[in-house]
Order: structure tokens, then sequence, then C-alpha cells
């Protein structure tokens, strides 16, 4: 009588034979070719010119200005062109203090830029872990599955003696045939899943279809637990806390440089000019140059001042708003987060308890069956319970290793 060989894949020992990228290297590829992380850092590049250019108002300007005129007669004995050049420097004595507001304010926007970065960074890590760790799971999958429709075919072959023999009834055998149709059809669609997380995985780094990748790390790793951090820390850590914070800044700002209307502007330069002299007898020129203080002050402008303060104060309200419900966001996010991780780490740890059960079980009713001792149904029921069970540990694993880049991400943990 032929016998079912039971192979039964552990989830310590199923892992791909081709191991080359890391976790890591991988985080790091996902950094240099997403378009998430060259906006920030354009963004970041923007906002530095921003800042200079804000602090150039600072300096004095040098201009200048020339004509050159022509006629085609003549007046007496003089030449009917000439020539004005006029050189200015200019320098702001009192600018109402909107030009140190203004800057200010860039550089609080460009801060803003370089935490705005950091926040990208933080997003890209966790969509590079997700995907990471999607693949590794989906190769566990689709092992499991294998060997489940290898189990069951092996179980149809000696169903299929026995029925030809006359020691079961053809109702076993259409039972285990069902069986394996179903396993068959899984095992498509597992793979189906695993080329779709294929491409999502490659993607990411900007290859094109479903070129095989190989994994250093998998979710069989022992992946330690994150430390709680406190919500203190995660006040100071958090990227979009500061951003918050310096969006408040930059609108504290803005309201300055709209109130900076209200008051007058100092300037002081010197002016040169070098010309020709009129009428152009002998094309002769001379040198003249003077000094210069000029006073703006406003007095009416049909309300124009008073709508931009009010306006750049609701801008500001809106941003401490926004900081409060932020604050807000991250303490349910870090209770939510530590819940999700610790649930699922005890999830894990009881789906390997139950996986070594349905093992056990399975093969005492192999046993019997080959024994005469179990029917067909009850092998079909062991075997069912053992791949629910080893599919559900791979799935504890999955999202205990996927809660731990949630709560680094949400903690802004390295």
């Amino acid at each position: 009588m032929r016998k079912i060989i039971l192979l039964l894949p552990s989830l310590c020992c199923v892992v791909s034979a081709w191991a080359q990228i890391s976790l890591d290297a991988y985080r790091e590829m996902v950094y240099t070719y997403s378009t998430e992380m060259m906006n920030a850092e354009a963004a970041t590049s923007r906002a530095r010119s921003n800042v200079r250019i804000a602090y150039s108002d600072f300096l004095p300007s040098l201009s200048a200005s020339g004509t050159f005129t022509t006629d085609f007669r003549r007046s007496g004995d003089a030449d009917l062109w000439g020539f004005t050049l006029q050189p200015q420097i200019e320098q702001l004595l009192y600018g109402g203090g909107a030009v140190r507001a203004a800057y200010r304010q860039a550089q609080a926007e460009y801060e803003y830029s370089l935490s705005g970065q950091e926040q990208t960074r933080l997003d890209m890590r966790y969509a590079a872990d997700y995907a990471y760790w999607t693949i590794s799971a989906m190769k566990l999958y689709v092992a499991a599955t294998d060997e489940y429709v290898g189990f069951i075919s092996a179980l149809y072959r000696v169903v299929e003696e026995r029925f030809r023999e006359g020691y079961v009834a053809k109702s076993d055998m259409l039972q285990v045939e069902a069986r394996l149709s179903e396993a068959r059809y899984s095992q498509i669609a597992m793979k189906n899943n695993y080329e779709i997380a294929l491409h999502r995985f490659n993607n990411l780094l900007g290859i094109e279809g479903t070129e095989e990748v190989e994994l250093t790390n998998t979710i069989l790793d022992t992946i330690p637990m994150p430390r709680r951090v406190t919500v203190d820390e995660m006040f100071s850590r958090r990227p979009d806390m500061r951003m918050a914070e310096l969006s408040i800044r930059a609108a504290e700002q803005g309201v300055n440089v709209a109130r900076a209307q209200y008051n007058p502007r100092l300037t002081a330069g010197v002016r040169g000019s070098w010309q020709t002299y009129s009428p152009n007898k002998t094309g002769h020129t001379y040198l003249d140059g003077s000094m210069m203080l000029g006073v703006n002050i406003p007095i009416f402008h049909w309300g124009e001042r008073k709508h931009a303060v009010a306006e750049a104060q609701a801008e500001m309200r809106i941003k401490r708003n926004l900081w409060e419900q932020i604050r807000d966001d991250v303490e349910q996010e870090e209770a939510d987060g530590w819940s999700a991780l610790t649930s699922s780490y005890q999830q894990m740890q009881s789906s390997l308890r139950n996986l070594d059960i349905a093992g056990e079980n399975l093969s005492i009713s192999t046993y019997a069956y080959q024994e005469g001792q179990a029917t067909v149904l009850d092998v079909l029921q062991a075997q069912i319970s053992w791949i629910q069970i080893y599919t559900n540990a791979i799935t504890a694993r999955f999202n205990y290793a996927v809660a731990v880049s949630a709560y680094m991400r949400l903690t802004a943990a390295d």
C-alpha cells in the first residue's frame, strides 16, 4: 500500500535561498528613486533661495540707467548726439520692520521644509518596509500553498488506489479530488498575489515589471519589540509637530510684515552722472553726483493694510488650531500604534503555539489513516486546520513586522 509522505514546512526554515537585498539597502534605494523625496529636496532648495532673497533686502542695491540720443540734422557747429549714464547706490535705513519680519518668515519656512523632508523620509521608509515585508510574507504564502497542493495530491493518489482496490467509497475519493481542485485554485491565486506584490516592490525602485528579488531579511527574523516612547519624546521628535510649530512662527512674522505697511520707510543713496555737454560742440563729457534721502509715509490706502493685517492674523489662528489638532492626534496615534504593536506580538506568539498543535494533529491523523484507524474526512479536516493555522502564523508575523515599522514611523524612531 502506498503511503502518504508528510512534509510540513516550518516557519523557521522556509526561506528563499537567494537572499541579497537587505531591508536597509532597499530603504536607501527607495529614498534615492522616490519622486516624493526629490520633491521634498526641491522644496527645501527653493526655501533656502527665498531666505537668501529675503536677506538681500538688508543690503544696498546698485543700479544704473543710461540714454543715447542722436539726430540727423546739425545745429550750427554742434553735433546733435549725446549720452547720459547714471549709476545709483541705495540703502534702506528703516523699513518699518517689514524686511526683518520677512527674513524671519523665510527662515521659518526653510526650517519647515527641512522638517517636511524628514517627514517624507519617514513616510517612504514605512512604504519601503511594507513592500519588503509583503514580499517576504508572499514567498511564505506561496511555499505554503505549494506544500498544501503537494500533500493533497499525495493523499489523492493514495485514496484513488484504495478506491480501485475497493477499500474506500467513491465519495471519499471525490471529496479529496474537490479539495485538490480548491488547493490548486488557491495556489494560482497566491502566485498572482505574489506577482502583484513584486510589481509594487519593484515600482518603488523604478523597475518595470515583476523582476525577481532576493531578500536578506524576512518576517521570520527576530524583530525586537521597540521601547515605548513617551508623549513628550514624540512631541520633540516628530517632524509634523515641528512643522506645525514653524508654521505658527512663519504666520506670526506674516502678521509683522502686514503691520509694517503702516510704518514709514527711510532710504538713503548716492547717485552719479556721466554725460555730454548740451549742446554737444566738442564731444567732451563731465561728471556729476548727488546724495539723496527719501522718506515714504503711508497715509491712506482704502483699508488695504487693515485687511492685510486681519488676513495674516486669521492665518495665524488657523496655524495655531492646526498645531492643537496635531498634538491631540499624536497622543491618539501613539496609543493606537502601541496597542496594535502589542496585540500583533501576542497574536504572533499564539499562532506559533497553535501551529505546533496543528502540525502534530495532522501527523497523527495521517498515520491513523494509513493504519486504517481514521477516515479521509479526518485527514482532510486536519489538513484544512493546519493550512489555516499556518497561513495565520505567516499573517501574524507579517502584521507584527508592519506594526513595528508603523510604530517607528509615528514615533520618528531611527
